[in-house]
């Protein structure tokens, strides 16, 4: 009898649970080892709160985690709540469950042979194997694989460069607000500053309202902007809502930027949406960033990303409407400024600003600070045990942006001199390098479902199986 193939998948968030969820559907024998840090299965960090008002930023009927089925999530969830529809924006705890079925209906439905394992255990190293494959390291104990998979999900933010980082260390400081129990230090009627005014600062903003903190709370960014909001209705998908001309020459920002304004403006004025020009542009994002230069991309992210991210990465209308009353009633302030420093001062913390396009700085004091600016994506800093093993054995290839880290176009990672590995795969946010578009559901469960077919091809002429006790 062959020996059935084991394919090791590193992370238990949406990417390893979507990823392990297709192996198990393409109807071949194989051992599929799915490796989890702490917690259930496909919660990760996204999908592990427990608070109601933390709802996905993406109506449910774009959340099927099956790119074949649209309608999966929504059939699920309204087995749980009869209410919910395709419009719906519903908790992130909810959709947390949905990736636990997930899994159990992909096992169900399994060929014989073909088998998943869950351990929960924190992958230190990955070595190769002469002939092939590799061992997966733990703390005492190795696992031997065929294939491995990096479903590697979101690190905690990087420290924003200040004077008197060392307050870093300080228990003031919360460096990451979506570790578990990390906000719980944070006692009523303290004063908060949450840095950045992205999704995350909405979040944080209103947990830590209903947590009775002193108001206002303050939120920091260079710029200012808080996302703007998803519409009652789904974006329209139609030829017309895409920009024209982004084919051609010069594929610079500049030219992208203008396109872009210009026809959404033309497209409100015959009675459309600006959301129906970024949804149309969704599914070219990958291709056209692609098409840029590394000048290019520098030049996008250095000008042009705040303002995508907040038209792209927008809030549910429950969410949006309950931060818009925070700031009329003066609850949360937002400022454009940059963080220059911090200095402690009398039990409290003096944090001194530049405000946007001022030359003099100012100073306000508050007994917190959140770190809410984003996930870190720049490999060489996070500080993972195993990023930092697997760069040291030159297996990967970072970006030279910092956005994640460089893959060929089957998602086999590129090692140090640029080399496709034959063994090592990446899915998830740090394929953000190459796609741009490799933060949400709709992306990752494509590229979930397209590196099961690299890990487990059919044979030629056979069709996926349908599964079989």
């Amino acid at each position: 009898m062959s020996r059935l193939p084991t394919i090791v998948v590193i992370g238990g968030g949406f990417s390893g649970a979507a990823v392990a969820a297709q192996l198990l559907r393409r109807g071949r024998p194989a051992r599929i080892v799915l490796v989890n840090r702490f917690g259930p299965i496909g919660r990760g960090v996204a999908y592990g709160t427990a608070l109601e008002a933390h709802r996905l930023n993406v109506p449910a009927g774009a959340m099927s985690a099956l790119p074949d089925d649209a309608d999966h999530f929504v059939r699920w969830a309204r087995t749980r709540h009869d209410a919910i529809r395709p419009e719906s924006f519903v908790s992130r705890r909810l959709y947390g469950e949905y990736l636990e079925s997930l899994l159990r209906e992909a096992e169900q439905h399994a060929v014989r042979g073909a088998r998943l394992e869950r351990l929960v255990a924190v992958a230190r190293d990955v070595e190769p194997r002469v002939g092939g494959g590799a061992e997966v390291v733990f703390a005492g104990a190795r696992l031997p694989a065929d294939r491995v998979v990096l479903a590697l999900g979101n690190y905690s933010p990087a420290n924003p460069p200040a004077v008197g980082a060392e307050f870093y260390d300080s228990d003031r400081y919360v460096s990451d607000p979506w570790i578990r129990g990390s906000l719980d230090a944070i006692r009523p009627g303290e004063s908060v500053l949450l840095l950045g005014t992205g999704l995350t600062t909405i979040d944080i903003a209103l947990d830590l309202a209903a947590r009775g903190v002193r108001l206002p709370i303050f939120a920091v960014s260079r710029h200012g902007l808080l996302p703007r909001a998803h519409a009652i209705r789904s974006p329209r998908l139609s030829a017309e809502a895409l920009p024209p001309g982004l084919d051609g020459p010069p594929r610079t920002v500049a030219r992208y930027v203008r396109s872009i304004r210009r026809h959404a403006r033309a497209h409100a004025r015959e009675g459309g949406d600006w959301r129906d020009v970024v949804a149309a542009l969704r599914a070219r994002t990958p291709e056209l960033w692609s098409g840029l230069t590394q000048t290019e991309r520098a030049r996008f992210l250095r000008h042009v990303r705040p303002w995508w991210d907040v038209h792209r990465h927008r809030a549910p209308p429950e969410t949006a409407n309950a931060v818009e009353k925070m700031l009329v009633s003066g609850d949360l302030s937002v400022r454009a400024a940059r963080i220059l420093g911090y200095r402690p001062v009398a039990g409290e913390i003096e944090v001194t600003l530049r405000p946007r396009g001022a030359t003099e700085s100012v100073r306000i004091h508050v007994q917190r600070v959140v770190n809410a600016t984003g996930p870190s994506t720049d490999v060489r800093r996070i500080g993972d045990p195993l990023l930092d093993a697997l760069l040291a054995r030159g297996l990967l290839r970072p970006d030279p942006l910092a956005l994640g880290l460089e893959t060929a176009s089957d998602l086999a990672l590129l090692d140090a001199e640029g080399r496709p590995s034959r063994w090592l795969y990446l899915v998830g946010p740090l394929l953000k390098a190459g796609y741009w578009e490799a933060t949400a559901v709709p992306e990752l469960r494509a590229h979930a479902a397209r590196l099961a077919e690299t890990l487990l091809p059919l044979p030629p002429g056979e069709g996926r199986g349908e599964g079989r006790d």
